[in-house]
């Protein structure tokens, strides 16, 4: 299946894409390709085959959750731009008073 230009174009008005006349080209005949090789797999008997979300096997990764000892609090926050009696101090997010200069 071969696409012309007018497809192309219409394509890359879609996706917002200001596109030269080589680059139209270019990607007229990469396209094309991208579209033919669809064209095989569609061409593939695949009835017998179940539908699946992923293709490998998922495992978690999780390392175990163990207690330890965490942090003194004025190593956490020795580098902190702001800090307010032993808790990082942080602008508002939403709203809220105005924040310090």
């Amino acid at each position: 299946m071969r696409l012309s230009r007018a497809e192309v174009e219409h394509v890359a008005a879609l996706a917002r894409l200001g596109l030269s006349d080589d680059e139209i080209d270019r990607l007229r005949d990469q396209l094309s390709t991208i579209l033919g090789h669809i064209a095989a797999l569609d061409r593939l008997d695949t009835a017998a085959i179940p539908p699946t979300a992923q293709v490998i096997t998922l495992t978690n990764v999780m390392r175990d959750d163990n207690e330890r000892p965490s942090l003194p609090r004025e190593a956490v926050l020795m580098n902190a731009p702001r800090q307010a009696d032993g808790f990082f101090e942080v602008h508002a997010v939403l709203g809220g008073d105005a924040e310090d200069a």
